[in-house]
């Protein structure tokens, strides 16, 4: 499973590039969404490689993002707790969650009531470059690396 975080903003973005984001629901700066991993969402992924960074998450990684970022949809915009998930997807807690997530059982897109992304905060410690590539800057694919950056960042 991919998760990708934009990086970059909006300004002076190629019309194609823009719609390509807008595809993957990363539309503001230090928006961040999971995927599984098949050719189409690789594809789109290394097309927009120069203002996200991607790789793939942890099962554990995932469970931290779902419980401190996993919003309610809707004017209350408030975090899910473990009775929400209960009575909405019928699953204990987030640990069930996130393994049919990582399974590909279930998609967060297919509750109504939950946001389809994330929304993170700038990292601790700051981003080494937003121009350069992994390992010297911040974009990019960066593997298993990207779980460090996703922590620090919820």
């Amino acid at each position: 499973m991919y998760v990708a975080v934009r990086i970059r903003g909006t300004v002076g973005v190629p019309k194609k590039i823009e719609d390509t984001l807008n595809l993957l629901r990363l539309k503001k700066k230090f928006n961040c969404n999971i995927f599984l991993e098949n050719e189409s969402i690789k594809g789109m992924l290394e097309k927009v490689k120069d203002f996200i960074t991607y790789g793939e998450i942890d099962k554990e990684t995932l469970v931290l993002l779902l419980k401190k970022r996993l919003r309610m949809r809707g004017k209350e915009n408030r975090k899910v707790t473990e009775e929400d998930l209960k009575k909405i997807t019928g699953l204990n807690n987030f640990e069930e969650f996130a393994e049919k997530l990582m399974k590909g059982e279930l998609k967060i897109k297919d509750f109504e009531e939950f946001q389809p992304n994330f929304r993170l905060r700038p990292p601790s410690k700051g981003l080494k470059s937003i121009k350069e590539h992994w390992p010297k800057g911040d974009l990019g694919y960066r593997g298993k690396e990207i779980n460090e950056l996703i922590k620090r960042m919820i």
